[in-house]
């Protein structure tokens, strides 16, 4: 995913977001595998883009990266082994989505992608177009993000067994 196209659209639109505390906070926090949730949500922001554009879908590209900046907003490290986390999936887009109005002002598309993109592990689909690209881009992101975390555990592994041969 070259981001980098991107870049410019997701100062535009959500600078003031990419600025913040909480985001800020999100880049200690790891999302699947090595990513942390501050790259994985600009990564997902990106593929949105990547998919409208692509697919000649009209969107409110604003309200696409704001939402998609702030999907995984619960700002908390979900790895912890305490009985909430082990709902994360379930539970997090709620969390994600109060942290998000407590600091940002969102309109109803933000809101509803952040609440509904969990779909289908939260049975009720997203109510705009934004919110169905979100639900596929975060899919997309996040294999790709746990895969390549698994891929650098199985090099640190062989590697690790290469120095004791």
């Amino acid at each position: 995913m070259k981001l980098v196209c991107y870049s410019s659209t997701l100062l535009e639109y959500g600078g003031d977001i990419l600025a913040s505390k909480g985001m800020k906070r999100e880049k200690k926090l790891i999302q699947h595998g090595t990513c942390s949730v501050y790259q994985h949500s600009l990564s997902v922001a990106a593929m949105c883009l990547n998919i409208a554009d692509t697919f000649h879908i009209k969107v409110s590209r604003r309200a696409m990266v704001r939402g998609a900046l702030l999907h995984d907003y619960f700002l908390y490290d979900w790895h912890e082994p305490v009985l909430k986390n082990r709902i994360h999936g379930f539970t997090h887009p709620y969390i994600a989505l109060k942290n998000a109005q407590k600091d940002f002002e969102l309109g109803v598309i933000e809101k509803n992608m952040i609440k509904r993109h969990m779909f289908p592990l939260v049975p009720i689909p997203p109510k705009y177009r934004e919110g169905v690209i979100l639900c596929i881009a975060d899919k997309i992101c996040a294999l790709s993000e746990t895969i390549t975390g698994i891929s650098q555990k199985s090099d640190q592994r062989r590697q690790q067994k290469c120095r004791n041969f």
